[in-house]
């Protein structure tokens, strides 16, 4: 497994949960250093159309204050390229779920001109926080992957 001197990931990260955990801890095994990119609330807003249930600041504190993250950024945009200007990463590392898109495609090649890989992690099945937000709205109780 290669290992990179700074990799950078990048979600929303609403309603905190596990696959987003090991997405977090799988990337910090193949860095030396880790940066977590925190989408805006505005960039939400546009790309998803919706509103997210923490606000940016909060989720960037949460992401922040995980062990495996060196830093936390709040980003505004989706353009990984845009985002190795800024943070000056070699690796960029997202769920495997995206592996063979268009839009991952197209970053691959773009990234590949500055020498930065795109690499593809397990992707935890059946969390997300949309799946949350469906429970959450269906029931008043805690969501736990296992009893407590």
């Amino acid at each position: 497994m290669k290992k990179y001197k700074i990799g950078y990931t990048q979600g929303v990260y609403d309603m905190f949960h596990i696959g987003h955990l090991n997405l977090i801890n799988q990337a910090k095994e193949r860095c030396e250093y880790l940066i977590v990119g925190v989408n805006s609330d505005q960039l939400v807003e546009r790309y998803k159309n919706k509103t997210p249930v923490i606000c940016q600041e909060d989720r960037r504190t949460i992401v922040a204050n995980i062990k495996a993250v060196d830093q936390a950024v709040i980003a505004d945009t989706l353009d990984k390229t845009e985002m190795l200007k800024q943070l000056g990463f070699d690796a960029v590392f997202i769920g495997d779920d995206w592996k063979g898109s268009e839009r991952w495609q197209k970053t691959e090649e773009e990234l590949s001109r500055f020498g930065v890989d795109v690499v593809y992690l397990a992707h935890t099945p059946d969390i997300s926080s949309t799946a949350l937000r469906k429970v959450k709205d269906n029931r008043s109780s805690t969501v736990c992957t296992e009893e407590t």
